[in-house]
This record gives structure tokens, C-alpha cells and sequence, in this order.
């Protein structure tokens, strides 16, 4: 049996561009005719049939995109989208907004859905059970017909795309250091499982500064949390049976989390523990007290990444090589009432 080609093959093996493919085999006159028929060729060889997303490619433009967030209770998905929004809107273009739900299907069934012409390219963070699975086909697929894919904050290595994310292990290194500098010891961390991938930065950023400063990582003041719904009872179990003074959370959610309990358990926040989360957004603002935690600037993340995705659907694509870009968005420690 033939093996099946994509047009980035066809393009890469004919040394042509895949704007060249594309209309070659959508007989389009402004290739040349001796062209269109080496390609022509070549595809009929090795078997390639469009999809769905082939066919949307180049056929008509939507001027509309979809950004995928794994979860909506965050409020830092909520800035991203803004963000979106505001530059898409002032180039034109429309956003839709799809929900994973942290589920690998959910994602596959969005990709699959809305890339048979809807939307014109995708902004996405992965959602935990992709990250797990490390099963990347339908991101693949779409990339490799043309539809570019920018990725934010939840990136993987093994997608060559456009991504835009924030240093993770460097702030929360820096979030543990601030703890340190204060002359808390005993820092706790609350974070994810490792297999999503802002989680593990973080964990790693918070073990490198404990190491730097000589001071033993204890693997049992590292909650990991897998449930969502239901890890009220495990931070409260740190709280009342490990000697701690502060405590770093990944997300603001964790963060707020550990003041109630803390509250509950009669721990004063922050004269006997104090606590730094992650986001900045309006659980952080306006709790009591207000909590100190890294701003990862999710707005300024989304307008990078429509700028991005908005680049390569107007560029000519006449490169036959792509040339993926990293961005990495600074963050800042702001300082409130639940930290000494």
C-alpha cells in the first residue's frame, strides 16, 4: 500500500511551497500548467486525499478564529480571551470560544469541527488530558494542511507552531524567593500533577529555589492536586499536620482555598502563614485578606497571540520553510495583605 502524503510533504519533496500544492491541485491558473501537473502527479502516486481541512484551506477566508481554553473558572482564561478579542476585532475578525473541559475528546472534536472551513486558525491551550496522553494527531492534522495554530500558556515541544507562554519555573522561583527573603523556611507548595506542563515548571521553579538557599525539598509539603472538584480535604490535612509558615499555590483558586482553611483551622493569615497564588485576577483583588501572587498578564498574552495567528493568515506564505516563534511574556510579583 502507498503511503499517504500531506501537502507539507508534497511541498517539501517537489521543493515548492504549500500555497503552490494548494492551488495546483484545486487546478488554480495561476500556477503554471507544467507545475500543476507534477503535483497532480505526485499526489495521485502516493495516494493524497483532501479532508476537510484541506478543502476550507485557502478556498475562503472566515475572517473568524477560534481560541480552545481547557477550563472557564479561571479568571486568567477569561483575560487571554479579552485579549483576543480586542485585536481580532480591530483587524476584523470574529472569535469563537470553545470549551475542552480538560477533556482530549472535547479538544479533538472542536479541532475536527470547526476546521472543515468555519474558522480561519486556531489560538489553543491544551487541556490536562491531551497533556497526558501526549497525543497530538489533531493539532498535527491541522497544522500540516495550513491552518495555522498559535499555542498559549499549556504549550508542548513536540508541536512546531507559534506559542506564547510566561516563564513559569522563573516566576515561581522568584514567588519562593520572596517567601525566603521574609525568613519563611517552611514553604509549602500546592500544584498540579506534573503532566500539565505549567505545573511541572512551577514545581520546579519552587524545588530550585529551595535548593539555592540550602534548604531541603520536602517531597511531603508538595500537594499535588488531581481533582478539582474535591482537594479542599487535602490542603486542609497540610494545614493542621505540617509545620509550615508559608505557602505557594499555583493558581489563585488553590491560593484562596488555603486562606479559608487556614481561617477555619484559627491559622492568622499572614502573621503564622502566609500565602502567595498565581494569576492575578479578581478572586486574588478581593479576597480577604487580598493575596500577594504572580501576574501572568493574560491580556497582553492574548493580544500577542491574535497578533501571531493574525500574521500568518494574511502573509503570503510564499516560504518554504516555517519559521515558528516562542514568545515569552514577563510577569510581576504583586504584593497584597497575605504575605508578610
Amino acid at each position: 500500500m502507498k503511503r499517504k502524503v500531506t501537502l507539507k510533504q508534497i511541498a517539501k519533496e517537489l521543493d515548492v511551497s504549500i500555497s503552490t500544492v494548494s492551488k495546483s491541485l484545486r487546478n488554480s491558473l495561476e500556477i503554471s500548467e507544467d507545475t500543476r501537473q507534477k503535483v497532480q502527479a505526485f499526489a495521485k502516486l502516493y495516494n493524497y486525499k483532501p479532508n476537510n481541512i484541506a478543502l476550507s484551506l485557502k478556498n475562503k477566508k472566515t475572517k473568524t478564529i477560534c481560541i480552545i481554553i481547557p477550563e472557564i473558572i479561571h479568571h486568567f482564561f477569561a483575560t487571554v480571551i479579552s485579549g483576543v478579542e480586542h485585536i481580532a476585532n480591530e483587524n476584523g475578525y470574529n472569535v469563537l470560544v470553545c470549551l475542552s473541559d480538560e477533556s482530549f475528546d472535547k479538544e479533538v472534536i472542536n479541532m475536527e469541527m470547526l476546521a472543515n472551513g468555519s474558522i480561519d486558525g486556531f489560538i489553543m491551550s491544551l487541556s490536562k488530558e491531551t497533556q497526558s496522553k501526549k497525543d497530538f494527531h489533531h493539532i498535527v492534522e491541522v497544522i500540516n494542511q495550513g491552518m495555522p495554530v498559535v499555542m498559549f500558556d499549556r504549550v508542548t515541544n513536540d508541536i512546531l507552531c507559534d506559542k506564547i507562554i510566561i516563564d513559569d519555573e522563573h516566576a515561581a522561583y522568584n514567588a519562593t524567593q520572596y517567601l525566603i527573603d521574609k525568613g519563611l523556611k517552611n514553604v509549602a507548595l500546592i500544584t498540579t500533577i506534573d503532566y500539565v506542563s505549567v505545573g511541572k515548571l512551577r514545581t520546579d521553579g519552587y524545588k530550585k529555589a529551595l535548593k539555592n538557599n540550602d534548604l531541603i525539598v520536602d517531597e511531603s509539603l508538595i500537594l499535588k492536586i488531581e481533582d478539582i472538584d474535591n482537594f479542599e480535604p487535602q490542603i486542609e490535612e497540610l494545614l493542621k499536620t505540617k509545620k509550615i509558615n508559608a505557602v505557594f499555590a499555583v493558581n489563585e483558586i488553590f491560593a484562596a482555598t488555603t486562606i479559608k482553611l487556614a481561617h477555619k483551622l484559627n491559622i492568622k493569615v499572614p502573621e503564622q502563614l502566609s500565602i502567595i497564588g498565581f494569576t492575578d485576577g479578581i478572586i486574588s483583588k478581593y479576597s480577604t485578606p487580598g493575596i500577594t501572587t504572580v501576574s501572568q498578564n493574560g491580556v497582553k498574552m492574548g493580544e500577542k497571540a491574535a497578533k501571531m495567528l493574525i500574521e500568518r493568515l494574511e502573509s503570503e506564505e510564499n516560504e518554504e520553510e516555517e519559521h515558528y516563534r516562542t514568545e515569552v511574556i514577563e510577569t510581576e510579583l504583586v504584593e497584597r495583605d497575605s504575605t508578610l
